[in-house]
């Protein structure tokens, strides 16, 4: 991934931290095969779960390198933000957001105790929030055995971390005010960037 110094987020942790929030990934390997699912941190790999009627566990062999794609709250920028616009006009579109690269090998999980595991704990971290937390004993034990068969579970290795918040760090200070304003007055499309760009970009002085 393409990443310009000011769009690092600085150290590891804000990229796990990422991950965390928005576990959605694209993962992606050789083929190409490409697919949308949750993704969990296990230690030094994530962890998740595809259907069995998608091939790419076929498509891609154990050992196989691979990526995941995390991306977080995006938005448009207008020039029309840019308190820069009135000074000299010299401003051109561009788009705000938060992307993570998780990069390295992939393996497919068949044994049903290993895929349960995966289940489990994909689910005890997402209920967490929930005001009556689902458990996968909450289901008949054939029930979640049957639906076992349905799925392959996949890790992946953890080798490489790529991550950018690209949140206009390369503008002025007024700039970023008058982005940070423009959002939040789209309502909810805006507001999530608006508040990572604040806790993102600390104030000068």
């Amino acid at each position: 991934m393409y990443t310009p110094v000011h769009f690092q987020p600085g150290d590891e942790a804000a990229a796990l931290e990422a991950i965390q929030r928005w576990p959605l990934a694209m993962l992606a390997s050789d083929g190409p095969a490409v697919t949308h699912l949750p993704m969990l941190r296990d230690g030094d790999t994530l962890i998740g779960h595809v259907a069995i009627g998608n091939d790419h566990w076929k498509r891609a062999a154990d050992g196989a390198a691979a990526v995941a794609a995390f991306t977080g709250p995006n938005a448009y920028i207008s020039p029309g933000f840019y308190a820069t616009k009135a000074e000299h006009g010299r401003v051109v579109p561009t788009w705000n957001y938060v992307a993570v690269h998780v990069h390295g090998a992939v393996s497919w999980v068949h044994e049903a105790d290993a895929k349960l595991a995966i289940v489990r704990a994909l689910t005890d971290h997402f209920e967490r929030r929930e005001m009556k937390p689902w458990s996968v004993d909450d289901a008949p034990a054939d029930y979640i055995q049957a639906m076992l068969r349905g799925i392959v579970g996949v890790r992946l290795s953890i080798e490489r971390i790529e991550a950018q918040f690209k949140l206009s760090q390369n503008r002025t200070e007024d700039d970023r005010s008058g982005i940070e304003l423009g959002l939040t007055e789209r309502g909810a499309e805006g507001e999530d960037v608006a508040h990572l760009m604040r806790v993102h970009l600390p104030r000068e002085g």
